[in-house]
């Protein structure tokens, strides 16, 4: 007789999705208030640049002085506003902090109308679109268009602003917040955004996630809904799997890129299929042998 192998029963997703539903609350006040001060800052940098300094304020300074500093460095800080980076960091806690996931689900829709929204609307030409090449120090692909707001900047604010949001212990924000700011200073490093549309990445970040956090607390359903959740975790695979082929342009951070998505996916397959499987394989020799198996 052949023994059929098991399957990962619904139910085992299901009663961990709640489980770690339960260990995030729907709203953080404090959390809230890191977000909206970090995007009053950013506002007050953005405005003040515009109109004490001009558009271009700044980015000749800045990347000068970042040119001092290995490429590696921003290529690897830079790669972080890739919006792939974040879909495949998400999947080490999306089944364990489903709320989490749910809330940078709904602030990465948000992020995007403001994000492709500006860039259509305004247009303006990025630094290679209007220094000299030898003027500044340029890393990897040198783009023209479309430059403020900073995509990159946007992404990494949205992505740290939300783990901003949901943590619980001030070390955490503060290197949540370092690493966003960084990530979009990155953007001037390498030479394609002005110091202004780093700002203003930074702020629509910051305000998705604040705006995401909101609505998913109002609207908390889908993240302990199965097929919702395996929907956006199979899409946030096939993202992960884009990083281990592809650098973005930017081949200094390719190992960085491979070791992240080979580690999301390896991460993945283990928290959705290996222990799910054991846990029922045990499950069943429990039944077989008849002793009670402690879940």
């Amino acid at each position: 007789m052949i023994e059929r192998a098991p399957t990962v029963p619904l139910r085992d997703w299901h009663d961990r999705l709640a489980a770690g539903a339960a260990r995030t609350p729907l709203e953080s006040p404090d959390g809230a208030r890191w977000l909206t001060r970090w995007a009053l800052v950013c506002l007050i940098v953005a405005t003040t640049l515009v109109l004490a300094c001009g558009y271009h304020a700044g980015f000749l300074r800045l990347n000068a002085w970042a040119a001092s500093y290995p490429d590696w460095i921003w290529q690897c800080l830079t790669v972080l506003g890739d919006e792939r980076v974040p879909f495949a960091l998400s999947l080490f806690f999306s089944l364990r902090y489903p709320r989490v996931f749910w809330t940078l689900i709904l602030s990465a829709l948000i992020a995007i109308l403001y994000s492709r929204g500006l860039k259509e609307l305004v247009d303006s030409a990025r630094p290679p679109g209007v220094l000299a090449a030898d003027a500044f120090h340029l890393i990897g692909p040198g783009h023209r268009h479309h430059s403020f707001p900073s995509g990159h900047s946007v992404t990494a604010g949205v992505f740290f602003g939300v783990l901003i949001y949901h943590a619980r212990l001030v070390e955490w924000r503060l290197l949540f917040l370092l690493l966003a700011i960084l990530a979009g200073f990155s953007r001037v490093a390498v030479g394609v955004h002005w110091p202004v549309d780093v700002a203003a990445g930074l702020l629509g970040g910051a305000l998705a996630a604040w705006l995401g956090a909101r609505f998913a607390a109002r609207w908390p359903g889908p993240a302990t809904d199965v097929s919702v959740h395996l929907a956006i975790v199979t899409l946030a695979a096939v993202l992960a799997v884009g990083l281990l082929y592809d650098d973005g342009g930017y081949p200094g951070a390719a190992l960085m890129l491979q070791g992240l998505g080979a580690g999301a996916l390896l991460s993945a397959l283990l928290q959705y299929f290996v222990l799910p499987l054991w846990r029922e394989r045990r499950r069943g020799q429990g039944v077989e042998t008849g002793r009670p198996q402690v879940s």
